[in-house]
């Protein structure tokens, strides 16, 4: 995929991989429209793509919300150009310290459920169909290893995380005919407020920087077309030029 030229949706994009991403891209050439609630943090991170001469445009807005879902979308379209790449990396831990399932409210689940997984598949919804109409179009969820193994406490998280690699595997197998593209993301683990959040005593001098990763993370969308569709890619297996 040219990333020079690409419009482009990142959610959760007011810090940590998000912001890493939207910078990466703007790197890169793409007309990014950056998606999250932090308006303030947002903004901080437009002026500084701005600053190395990206072009990226804040839209602050909450996934989770189902009323926000079709102005994201017209947004998106109306600043950067019909959609090339949307990149899912919004989502919630939910109450911290992490608890087991025993001890989860179930307003807790349904909240995990809402930003990791029904937004994004609004958000989808909304955006998808032009890419099939164009016959082209890379959708990114940025998963985590909680989708594939079970943690204790991380159960909530953990199957949103799932729940939503499995709707992006229907998606593919759905739209395989029509040119657009599903990919499923394990960033492997950060040196984010998240991770620090949900592990606060974890030695953070061994945790991968959110702008590595998201130098990885781009180098996948660049080549996207070398893996199947609806494949799981760890990001840490992805080469990237020094």
């Amino acid at each position: 995929m040219e990333l020079r030229g690409l419009s482009a949706v990142v959610t959760g994009a007011s810090r940590g991989l998000g912001a890493a991403l939207v910078q990466e891209l703007a790197r890169h050439g793409a007309r990014v429209a950056a998606v999250a609630r932090d308006e303030g943090a947002l903004a901080q991170v437009v002026a500084a793509a701005r600053r190395e001469g990206g072009e990226v445009h804040a839209i602050v807005a909450d996934v989770a919300d189902k009323e926000a879902t079709y102005a994201i979308a017209g947004s998106a379209a109306g600043l950067v150009g019909p959609i090339d790449l949307m990149i899912h990396n919004a989502s919630t831990l939910g109450p911290v310290p992490l608890r087991g399932l025993l001890d989860t409210d179930c307003e807790d689940l349904e909240r995990a459920l809402s930003v990791n997984v029904v937004g994004p598949f609004r958000l989808t919804k909304a955006l998808v169909g032009s890419m099939a109409v164009r016959g082209r179009g890379l959708v990114l969820h940025i998963s985590s290893d909680a989708a594939v193994a079970a943690y204790p406490t991380w159960g909530a998280y953990g199957a949103s995380k799932a729940a939503f690699d499995h709707v992006m595997k229907v998606w593919a197998e759905e739209l395989r005919s029509f040119g657009v593209q599903f990919l499923t993301v394990d960033p492997g683990e950060m040196d984010t407020r998240m991770h620090s959040d949900a592990m606060p005593d974890a030695d953070r001098s061994v945790l991968a920087k959110p702008g590595d990763v998201a130098k990885r993370i781009v180098r996948i969308v660049g080549r996207a077309e070398a893996f199947a569709n609806a494949a799981r890619v760890e990001a840490s297996s992805a080469e990237v030029a020094s």
